[in-house]
């Protein structure tokens, strides 16, 4: 049986004069993607593989965005979306990966980390969260612990989203503005908005050191945030091989009878109903 996913591209093409893509399309596009990652899914479950995404970026580069697009219509119980929160005190003391350790896939599960042990190279470096000593260690071990994961059957991928400093200095602004958004924007989004070029130095050690050839890093440019989506999930289809699973047609089975049931006449409390598109 053939592989799939390998007929998807990346979405390169303008369709607006600023070149992002129009909704129509993006919608159709996402709609085919989606089919493929339920089948996707099938094989996981079927085949008790173990998958680990990564997500990383920038402050604003839609990491979040990219996550939703993926989940959104499969099974919250095969993919799993860990985002940690700061760790606590007793976390602290513990071993550094420890705590991301226990969230891994077991056997037909593929798990997403929104921000991951990655933490270290990017916000605590910058914000002075972590010593210099802390810094150089995980930059050393982090390709040998990877590894690790390859050689326990995860399968790993890294996904590095890039923004242009106009895009995310446009996006962190309207979060101001926008009351569905504004959770969005931490104090520490503020500290960090700032410190662009220590970012950069951070991101480009981080590749240095663990840009490896069993867990390589891929870039994925979010200015145009429904193009990255299609193109992320594009690339995972190809870089997680699975095939579509044999089923039969799914028909409905014929209700049975009321046997003798009626309904009660019961004050229910129901919801009220708007009239939305009234003027």
């Amino acid at each position: 049986m053939a592989k799939k996913g390998k007929k998807h591209r990346e979405v390169e093409a303008p369709d607006e004069a600023d070149g992002k893509l129009k909704n129509k399309l993006y919608e159709k596009e996402l709609k085919k993607l989606h089919v493929e990652l339920v089948k996707l899914q099938q094989w996981v479950v079927a085949k008790g593989l173990k998958v680990c995404i990564v997500f990383e970026g920038r402050d604003g580069a839609g990491k979040g965005g990219c996550i939703k697009a993926i989940t959104e219509r499969v099974s919250p119980r095969i993919f799993r979306v860990v985002a940690l929160p700061a760790p606590t005190e007793r976390q602290k003391s513990q071993m550094y990966v420890q705590r991301y350790i226990e969230h891994f896939p077991a056997g037909g599960e593929i798990v997403i980390f929104d921000r991951s042990w990655y933490n270290r190279a990017g916000v605590e470096r910058v914000m002075g969260f972590a010593t210099d000593q802390q810094m150089e260690r995980f930059l050393l071990m982090t390709p040998a612990f990877e590894k690790a994961m390859l050689d326990a059957g995860i399968i790993l991928l890294k996904y590095w989203l890039e923004v242009t400093m106009e895009e995310q200095e446009r996006r962190l602004t309207a979060r101001i503005d926008d009351g569905r958004k504004i959770w969005k924007l931490s104090p520490m989004d503020l500290k960090s908005f700032s410190k662009w070029y220590d970012y950069s130095r951070a991101r480009d050690a981080m590749f240095a050191a663990t840009d490896t050839s069993w867990a390589p890093w891929y870039v994925l440019r979010s200015d145009d945030k429904k193009r990255a989506r299609l193109n992320v999930i594009s690339h995972l289809l190809r870089h997680v091989p699975y095939e579509e699973l044999p089923s039969e047609k799914v028909k409905l089975p014929k209700r049975e009878g009321p046997k003798g049931y009626v309904e009660p006449d019961y004050p229910y409390k129901y919801v009220t109903e708007h009239d939305w598109g009234a003027e």
